[in-house]
């Protein structure tokens, strides 16, 4: 830095007549570094001029130029951004703000220190100095001692400025008077010498002209000496008076101190009347009920609206004169413990009369609602609620009250609610479910038999095993529960020929009418809980000053899950419990205790229905699955929500149930030995199944439970299918493995489940398989002599024997092949062919319908082995002239006669 300095001096300020006092390297803050310096400087000449100049180094060459100039006047700011840490950005603002930033912060205070101790010295204005140090100011650091080049008797060094410091400037009138004095004297330039003498000698004489003056003036000063002591004894008269006179005061002072200590009592006085005043008014104002208000307490009619009117307005009154924010001190009045005794009492003696009252209400309102169960009893509908809450919701306010100040009566009042209600939904929900109960089962022994056995968890569950490990099969309508029954109690039979029997029972014996019963039943009773249970808990809510915020918080569990393993627990208690997180816990809490009764019911019900017909458990799982999803969709974390969840898992549970006991039907299954086997019947059950699935299932939100269901069943048919075949003596392997995947192939075309599209590729590639394996195997060699003829011709071939030249061996000449071929004549051929189509006939079932593309197969196979030979004949016996007894056309009338005889 100090080359540069020095070379800056010489270069660029020395021409101009300037001396640099300070530097500091710089760049603009925020745009791409170019650094320049920007130099204090002062002029040689007088008056003096200080100048901040901006110098950057050229762009061609390795000098500098002067590139900019800002007179120190013309400085209005200098703002160091951080006056306690170190920060080498700094504001200067000249006309407008110059933002730069140093290269060190040491040389940015130097420049700051350099600008402010030549704004102190040579500026009438002063510069404003913002986020300086102050410790920077007052000590000013001295300029280094840098001397610029010899012969310029220049120095930028710390002396030149004190040297400035000593010298001061002539005013114009010393200016005019030396002027005049050396216009006086003719060698006053020329000889400064002799002009220093004579102004010397002249000064001398002055002196001794100043001291015979002095001396001359001594009369005078004598008689100035005299005046001095006479005025001195006037002083001390006039002090003489003015000590009676500060007598005089000093007492009148005592008097007035004493009238100034009166006035401030007095006013000390009327100041504490006053604040009295107002703290008598405050309590007045808020401790004071009105007698309209007590009465209002004490004998308020509290069955009328305009009653509870007064009672809610006189309770609001008396709410806020208990609640009054005292100043200190007023609990230490008797007065104020006096009136907050009678406030308690008032507030005790009217909580007590409301709590009452309103118990009464409950028990009244259970009287009333009780009296209209009977008109509900035959109909599916419950008892509306709506004018017990709407009589009820006008005591909301002064529950509100009783919540704020009686904890105690309110939560007595909740239990008091709770316990009663639930009786009383009790025994209307379970009304409500024996109706159900009856309508799904109806009015028959069987039906009177179902309805009690949801009251009984335990014979359920035993009877549906029961009933389960006899018939195998839990579909169809009551009846066919009942044969499925007597079969199982009476002659039982053996597992084979019970499972045979299942086949018969069939979508056509299957009472659909019964199930759509059941499944507008069961609609119409969660259809009848859902409102239900919604406007308790919107009533218990307002009522009890319990609102409910949507906002649900991040730990809100979906109990609706799938859940195939694990048992959801909850525990109910007398009573709410005495710590509640929140009040929507509260709200779930008091819902759970009133409708207690509601989960068990729902099960007993689905436990029904899935004992009336193991197929109803798709059509509770697509309804229940609907409610829950609507519920969650109004509050994810409600009671009704929570409970339709828990039952949708055991609907889940049911479904699952029942697509297993399908599967374990397909691995118990035995087939007849005596009888063909055909279409088997758990193939049947899945086609019906999945008739009856995709019509329920439509746009529901459980979908993926069916296509899961979907892929475990048809895997299970497709094995089950295979074993069986295995196991088939009666019809042969490829014939149940062909009709059975081509039953299944059909069933998925029909109905075009889009989860199961691989399994329809699958199936039709295993019928088109089984179909060509059976007519190749069926038909054989129908001219067999002929076959093993050809047989010998091919194998000399691949001996090596040209093809032409086989008719030369001894055993395949010609005379040999019109021998074997006389042996087929078309009668022979035709009879063949009459006792293939019966033998396929007995093969076949009726219901796939299958035998006349069975026999077209063997037609196309049969004449694909006649050409064969004819190409034989034509190749290895040219010319020859021999051809077969019959013709294709031969073979196609012959296969069309015997299709249209039989």
């Amino acid at each position: 830095m100090t080359a540069i300095k020095h070379a800056l001096q010489r270069d660029i300020f020395t021409p101009n007549d300037e001396r640099l006092l300070s530097i500091v390297n710089v760049c603009k803050a925020g745009k791409k570094k170019r650094n320049c310096f920007l130099c204090a400087t002062v002029t040689t000449e007088r008056p003096v001029q200080v100048n901040v100049v901006k110098v950057k180094k050229s762009d061609k060459g390795d000098f500098y130029k002067r590139q900019t100039a800002w007179a120190l006047r013309d400085l209005a700011v200098v703002d160091a951004k951080d006056a306690v840490k170190e920060n080498p950005e700094f504001d200067l603002h000249f006309d407008k703000v110059y933002k730069w930033v140093a290269s060190s912060t040491v040389e940015k205070n130097t420049f700051i220190s350099c600008i402010w101790k030549l704004n102190q010295r040579y500026l009438r204005k002063k510069i404003d100095f913002i986020n300086v140090s102050s410790q920077l100011l007052e000590e000013l650091p001295k300029v280094a001692e840098e001397s610029v080049p010899s012969g310029e008797n220049q120095s930028v060094a710390g002396g030149d400025e004190e040297a400035v410091d000593e010298y001061q400037e002539l005013n114009a009138r010393e200016e005019q008077d030396i002027e005049i004095m050396m216009e006086g004297c003719e060698y006053a330039i020329s000889n400064a010498e002799a002009f220093a003498e004579k102004l010397s000698r002249e000064l001398q004489v002055l002196d001794g002209a100043n001291i015979q003056s002095i001396m001359a003036s001594e009369k005078q000063v004598n008689i100035l000496m005299k005046l001095l002591d006479e005025a001195l004894k006037e002083v001390d008269q006039i002090e003489l008076k003015l000590s009676s006179y500060e007598e005089m005061l000093q007492s009148v002072k005592e008097q007035m101190d004493q009238i100034s200590e009166s006035n401030h009592l007095i006013h000390l006085s009327n100041t504490n009347n006053v604040k009295l005043l107002s703290e008598i008014e405050f309590l007045v104002n808020h401790m004071d009920l009105a007698k309209g208000h007590i009465k209002a307490l004490q004998e308020g009619d509290l069955t009328s609206s305009r009653g509870i009117e007064a009672c809610t307005n006189a309770a609001d009154a008396l709410l806020q004169c208990m609640n009054v924010a005292l100043r200190p001190g007023h609990d230490m009045l008797h007065a104020v413990k006096q009136q907050q005794q009678r406030f308690s009492d008032l507030r005790e003696q009217f909580a007590r009369r409301l709590a009452s009252h309103l118990n009464s209400v409950f028990v009244q309102q259970g009287h009333d609602q009780s009296s209209t169960l009977a008109q509900h009893s035959v109909e599916l509908t419950l008892p509306n609620h709506h004018p017990f809450h709407r009589d009820l919701l006008r005591y909301a306010k002064l529950m509100e009250w009783l919540k704020n100040t009686d904890y105690g009566k309110y939560e007595g009042l909740t239990k008091n609610y709770m316990d009663y209600l639930s009786r009383l939904y009790e025994r209307e929900i379970k009304d409500f479910f024996e109706v159900a109960k009856i309508k799904m089962t109806g009015t028959t022994r069987e039906g009177k038999k179902f309805a009690t056995l949801p009251r009984k968890e335990s014979a359920v569950k035993q009877e549906t095993e029961s009933l389960h490990g006899s018939s195998g099969k839990l579909t169809g309508s009551t009846s066919s529960l009942n044969k499925l029954s007597v079969q199982s109690s009476g002659n039982r039979r053996s597992q084979s020929s019970s499972l045979l029997d299942m086949g018969n029972m069939s979508a056509s014996d299957l009472d659909v009418a019964d199930r759509t019963k059941f499944d507008k039943i069961f609609e119409q009773v969660l259809s009848e809980l859902e409102p239900l249970c919604l406007a308790e808990q919107d009533f218990i809510s307002k009522f009890f000053k319990l609102q409910q915020h949507q906002s649900i918080s991040g730990t809100t569990t979906n109990e609706a899950e799938e859940m195939d393993g694990g048992t959801l627990s909850r525990s109910y208690t007398s009573g709410i419990p005495q710590t509640i997180s929140s009040e929507k816990d509260m709200i779930r809490q008091m819902m759970t205790k009133i409708f207690r009764c509601i989960e068990p019911e729902l099960n007993n019900l689905i436990a029904l229905g899935d004992k009336i017909d193991s197929f109803n458990s798709l059509y509770m799982l697509v309804k229940m699955s609907h409610h829950v999803w609507t519920a969650q969709n109004v509050d994810p974390a409600s009671f009704l929500s929570t409970t339709l969840g828990n039952v949708l898992v055991t609907v889940k549970r049911n479904f699952d149930k029942c697509i297993s006991n399908q599967m374990k039907q397909m691995d118990e299954v035995k087939i007849s030995k005596k009888s063909k086997v055909g279409i088997l019947p758990f193939v049947a059950e899945f086609e019906e199944f999945a008739a009856l699935a995709e019509s329920i299932f439509k746009n529901a939100e459980r979908r993926g439970d069916l296509d899961k269901a979907y892929i475990k069943l048809i895997r299970a048919v497709f094995v089950s299918v295979e074993k069986v075949a295995n196991e088939s003596q009666k019809t042969p392997r490829d014939v149940v493995m062909m009709e059975n995947f081509h039953h299944i192939f059909a069933t998925l075309s029909r109905l075009k489940i889009s989860c199961l599209e691989a399994e329809k590729k699958e199936a039709k590639q295993k019928y088109t398989d089984h179909l060509q394996s059976y007519v190749i195997y069926s038909l054989g060699q129908p001219l067999e002599k002929l076959n093993h003829f050809f047989e010998g011709v091919e194998a000399r071939v691949a001996q090596g024997i040209r093809e032409e030249e086989v008719s030369y061996q001894l055993a395949f000449n010609k005379q040999e092949l019109r021998k074997v071929i006389k042996e087929y004549p078309g009668k022979e051929v035709k009879k063949g062919l009459d006792n293939l189509y019966k033998k396929v006939d007995k093969h076949l079932c009726e219901e796939e319908n299958l035998l006349q593309v069975v026999w077209h197969s063997m037609q196309d196979e049969f004449i694909r082995q006649y050409k064969h030979f004819e190409g034989l004949i034509a190749r290895c016996y040219p010319g020859s002239g021999i051809t077969m007894e019959f013709t294709i056309q031969d073979i196609l009338d012959y296969c069309s006669s015997i299709a249209q005889s039989h």
